[in-house]
């Protein structure tokens, strides 16, 4: 079934759609402003720690020992770089188990650091703070 509109209906109906929309507008283009002040900050680098400022836990510089220095460098390293520098040798070297890959196979390198031949990732972090100071 069609229904039949009339110009009297349209002309109410216009000013009653446009209202709607006028007041709507005012919170879009604030919502808008966010967005954009959101997506300025995106794909930015966080500004280094203010000289007053300490790092965090991740940040802090720490000294591998040397089981450690031989796989990630002798120089103070921040703790995550450690862990990513570590995956990058276990992966180079396809010390990940290819039936379990949360299981590392340590080589004599790897075995140093764990203490044993096999270590899940999960236990790997813990092996890797007693060989940082």
């Amino acid at each position: 079934m069609a229904i039949k509109t009339t110009k009297k209906a349209e002309t109410k109906a216009e000013p009653e759609a446009a209202a709607p929309k006028a007041k709507a507008a005012p919170k879009a283009a604030a919502k808008e402003a966010k967005d954009d002040a959101k997506d300025e900050g995106k794909g930015k680098k966080v500004a280094a720690p203010k000289s007053g400022d300490k790092p965090n836990a991740l940040q802090k510089p720490l000294q591998p020992t040397p089981e450690l220095a031989a796989i990630v460098g002798d120089s103070p390293i921040p703790r995550g770089e450690v862990v990513s520098k570590v995956w990058d040798y276990i992966r180079k070297h396809s010390l990940q188990n290819p039936e379990n890959k949360r299981e590392i196979l340590a080589d004599d390198k790897l075995k140093k650091v764990f203490g044993k031949d096999k270590a899940t990732m999960f236990e790997m972090n813990k092996y890797l703070a007693q060989h940082l100071k």
